[in-house]
């Protein structure tokens, strides 16, 4: 704990901050990008989303007051450049979000970044099929393992609203596997 608050002075004192913030990039944009990559699903999308990400960490971080951890703020700051960024999306182009997560399942077959095989392309259509509070839960919890204390923290739900919703999207999207077996 003690060598994450000095990390964050120096995040916040402008002699050091070029160099911390340099250290933060090469140390998070990896799990960022990831995290990222699963709302947005396309890489591109996902690349500029980071890049929005960074900045507003950068433009921010003296009111980060350290309540909770660096990463789970962060982490927040992602997930909803994400969403603002599919919202932007759906409007920009006139068609509703599940539209615009609809054509970037379309997209992933041929993303030559995608390296899943047909089984974890019905998991991203089933995942993609889910409301988006569901969607989020699902995949912070399931691919990135992040506890439910930190979800709560990030998303501003309680623990119990998590677990529940997490349970309802496993069913959902057990169903839709099942439902949809081709393999």
């Amino acid at each position: 704990m003690i060598e994450e608050q000095s990390f964050i002075a120096a995040l916040q004192s402008p002699e050091e901050r070029e160099a911390a913030f340099r250290e933060l990039v090469t140390t998070y944009k990896e799990r960022l990008y990831w995290h990222i990559r699963k709302i947005v699903l396309d890489h591109d999308d996902a690349d500029d989303v980071l890049q929005n990400t960074f900045i507003k960490i950068f433009k921010n971080i003296e009111k980060f007051k350290g309540d909770s951890k660096l990463y789970t703020w962060m982490y927040r700051i992602a997930t909803n450049e994400s969403i603002t960024f599919i919202n932007k999306k759906a409007k920009k182009q006139n068609i509703t979000i599940e539209e615009v997560k609809n054509n970037a399942i379309a997209r992933l077959e041929s993303d030559v970044y995608f390296e899943g095989d047909e089984i974890q392309l019905k998991l991203q259509e089933a995942i993609a099929l889910l409301p988006q509070q569901q969607q989020l839960i699902f995949t912070m919890k399931y691919f990135d393992d992040i506890t439910y204390e930190e979800l709560s923290e990030i998303l501003d739900i309680s623990v119990g609203g998590l677990k529940s919703s997490y349970h309802i999207a496993v069913k959902k999207i057990t169903e839709h596997l099942k439902t949809n077996e081709t393999f």
